[in-house]
Parts: C-alpha cells; sequence; structure tokens
C-alpha cells in the first residue's frame, strides 16, 4: 500500500475491526461464534456449508474477488489513467483498502457520510464525484484539509448558486485551504446532475475564480448517464469534456492556482473502455493531467446486468471480470412439483435490476447445478422459485443464487464470510452503510 493513500490512524483503525464481537447484528454467521471476535473466527477457518453458518448467507469469493482487484489495476495502468474507484458500491473500508494496495489513487464517494467513513479509516484521497452545498459537511471537509495537510479532496461544482453556498460556508468555518473543485459538464439534456452547455461552464469556472475559498483543478462528468447510450454517443460526449478542459487551459483557468495538475475524470462500469479511448486523444496541456477513473462495480461484479454491459464483452482481449458474489438460501418449503420456496427475499438480494438466479444447488449428495430451477420473484423474506418438470429439490436443500448489481447487494449485509473455492471462510468484510 503506498504511504500516502492510507493513514498510519487508518491502517490501526482497520486492524481494529477484527477485534469487534460475533453477535446478533451479523446475519448469517454461526450462533455458536457469540462471544468471538471477528478476527478469532477468521482463524477457525470454518467451512461455510458445515460450520454451522445459517441462511440466508451473502458469501464473497476470495479468489475471483482478487482476480478483479488484479485485472481492473492492470487495465488502468496500460491505459495510463489513475484509479480512484467509485467506494459507494461496497462501502467497506477493507476493500477500499486492498483497492488502494492494488494501485488506487485513491476513492471516489457521493455523500458526506460516505467520506466520514473513508477518512475514519484514513483513506487519503477523496473525489467526491457530486456537488457539495451542504454548510455542515462543507464545515467538516474545511476541518479535515486544516488538520491534515496531506489529504487530497476534489468534488464537483455545477452552479453559481453552488459556489456561492459552498463559499459563505466555507468562510464561516474560516477555512484554511481551498478546497479543489471541478466543473461537472453534464450527459446532455435530461441527464442527471452537471451544467448543460460549455458556455455556462465557463460561466460556473468564473465564478469559481470570483472566490478564494475554491480551487478550480479540472472537469469531470459521467458518461453513463448519456441518454441513449451507445458507443458513438459516449465517445461525442467524452469528446466534449476533454474539449472544455483543452479549452479552459488555454483561456488560463488553470494559471497562477499553484497547481500541480489538472484533473479530467469520468468512469462508470459499463463504459470505461471508450473513457480510456478517449482520454488517450488528450493534447497536452500547460501541466499534467491526472486522467481520473472512477469505476465501481468492478470488485465484485455480477451475475446480471454488470456481466452484460461491461467493456470487457467488448474488448475481450483485455480480460474479463468474475462475479464474487453468491447469496446462499435454503429451501423451506415445497408446496408443489411446480414451485418452491428459499428463506432469502428483498431484505437480502438485490432485486433492483434483476433477480437472484439460481446457479446450483446443495444437498444430501453434494452440490449439482440448478437445472429447471429459477427465481419468478421476491417477498421480503422469501424467493418464489419455479421448478420445471423432473428438477430436483427438496426442503433443506441450500441453494446458491448469483446476483445482479453490487451496490444494492453490498448494502444489504454488515459482515460479509470471504470464501475460498473450497469452502474455507478466509475473512470477513465489514461494510458501513
Amino acid at each position: 500500500m503506498a504511504a500516502d493513500s492510507v493513514s498510519a490512524r487508518g491502517r490501526e483503525r482497520l486492524a481494529s475491526l477484527a477485534d469487534e464481537p460475533v453477535d446478533h447484528r451479523f446475519k448469517g454467521l454461526p450462533p455458536d461464534a457469540e462471544g468471538l471476535t471477528v478476527g478469532e473466527l477468521a482463524l477457525e477457518r470454518r467451512n461455510l456449508f458445515s460450520g454451522g453458518f445459517t441462511t440466508p448467507l451473502l458469501a464473497l469469493s476470495a479468489e475471483r474477488l482478487e482476480h478483479n482487484l488484479q485485472l481492473m489495476e492492470t487495465y488502468a495502468e496500460r491505459h495510463g489513467l489513475v484509479f480512484a474507484p467509485h467506494g459507494k458500491t461496497s462501502m467497506a473500508p477493507q476493500l477500499f483498502w486492498r483497492q488502494i494496495e492494488h494501485g488506487a489513487w485513491g476513492i471516489t464517494l457521493a455523500v458526506p457520510h460516505q467520506m466520514r467513513v473513508a477518512r475514519a479509516f484514513g483513506v487519503q484521497r477523496v473525489f467526491l464525484a457530486n456537488e457539495l452545498v451542504d454548510a455542515a459537511a462543507l464545515a467538516w471537509i474545511a476541518g479535515q484539509l486544516a488538520d491534515d495537510p496531506s489529504f487530497r479532496f476534489v468534488c464537483y461544482v455545477d452552479s453559481v448558486r453552488g459556489v456561492e453556498l459552498m463559499d459563505a460556508a466555507l468562510r464561516g468555518a474560516s477555512s484554511s485551504r481551498p478546497v479543489d473543485v471541478v466543473v461537472e459538464l453534464a450527459a446532455g439534456e435530461g441527464a442527471r446532475t452537471g451544467v448543460r452547455t460549455e458556455a455556462e461552464c465557463r460561466v460556473v469556472a468564473d465564478a469559481v475564480a470570483g472566490v478564494d475559498t475554491l480551487r478550480l483543478v479540472g472537469v469531470a462528468g459521467y458518461e453513463g448517464e448519456v441518454p441513449d447510450a451507445d458507443p458513438e454517443r459516449v465517445r461525442a460526449w467524452l469528446r466534449r469534456l476533454i474539449g472544455l478542459v483543452v479549452d479552459f487551459d488555454k483561456a488560463g483557468r488553470f494559471a497562477g492556482a499553484g497547481l500541480d495538475e489538472i484533473v479530467v475524470s469520468a468512469g462508470g462500469s459499463a463504459w470505461f473502455d471508450a473513457v480510456a479511448d478517449v482520454f488517450a486523444e488528450l493534447p497536452g496541456l500547460s501541466l499534467p493531467v491526472l486522467k481520473v477513473l472512477r469505476s465501481g462495480a468492478y470488485v465484485s461484479h455480477d451475475d446480471g446486468h454488470y456481466r452484460e454491459v461491461t467493456p470487457f464483452v467488448r474488448v475481450p482481449e483485455e480480460g474479463a471480470l468474475q462475479p464474487a458474489f453468491r447469496l446462499w438460501a435454503q429451501v423451506v418449503s415445497r408446496p408443489s412439483a411446480e414451485q418452491a420456496f428459499a428463506n432469502a427475499g428483498k431484505r437480502d438480494a438485490a432485486y433492483d435490476l434483476d433477480l437472484p438466479v439460481v446457479q446450483v444447488v446443495r444437498g444430501e449428495g453434494g452440490e449439482r447445478p440448478a437445472e429447471g430451477i429459477g427465481v419468478t420473484s421476491l417477498s421480503d423474506q422469501h424467493a418464489w422459485i419455479r421448478t420445471d418438470e423432473g428438477a430436483v429439490l427438496e426442503v433443506g436443500d441450500w441453494v446458491g443464487m448469483g446476483l445482479s448489481h453490487p451496490c444494492t447487494s453490498f448494502d444489504k449485509w454488515q459482515l460479509i464470510p470471504v470464501v475460498e473455492q473450497d469452502g474455507t471462510v478466509v475473512d470477513y468484510v465489514r461494510t458501513y452503510f
């Protein structure tokens, strides 16, 4: 891990996660483990299927997690990108640590609470891919910047009103260091946040230049919001983004601010190949350029939406991400030959993009493929399962399900076992949503 990416205090707090007691707060952990610490339970290296764990239970594959971390580290290096993966996906400081260990420049976040988690665990570089106009949060940021000269913070700005609110809050907090901002270019009419036109971007940049509490350091945006996104439309918008930073630089907007580099940032989990291609076209500027990629879903990947949209489908020669999640549930009812119910539902499984997919069944005879078995809907605590004629599924069997959408999978679990291929649980990942 780079010494300037996570503080010593953060490393100590990460280590202290092992001292947390195992108790009723954590779903699926063995009841007989109560009274142990998380670290002590990890040292027991229990088997996920015979070690007393209860269902429903979400697990992360140790091997696939490591594969994904290595793949994106290599991808960013190959394409000359600086990687700041979006932490909102996992909100797991242990995974932040591992992402930084695998070359991440820092961590991207979206709201003040997430920043507090990252800072509590010593993350030294935070990119807030959102506007920040909350006075209390800005006062807290001012304090962080004052107390820690090595802390680097960058956030979006997209309006003159936003500049005014930020300036007032920071002046009220007697901010001693200016807050670095990037002008956010919207992905198009009807898209999410961001300035709609380049002319309006210049107005916002002028507003930033008019206050001493903020410092303009670059431009950014999110190509995933491009309306009717396809490769051509996404690349066209990305070229607008790099054209904006070239325009700003030619106009001298980065001169005299004491900058070491100019920031250009984009990149979700669906179009980072386009980001890499277009950012490679960026001409030389008056200062070195920090090309920040922010993709976050890669860390666990999935068996649904992101499996379909990942750029590695388009560029298979670059490698392939592997889905690292599996949700285990137990069949508790088999009311007919065509129907069964398992004890995992909306409280346990992501369902905002796609339903879980039953992949394997574990029964008395061991593990087998889930042929003719599928989830048709979810209740709060039940998965409705359809079984085709001849499908083998019994009350008491465990079903292993693939999930779609990492962000709404992590957020349902506070402590997630990390399991090796043979079923050995080697670690536990703590989340903070």
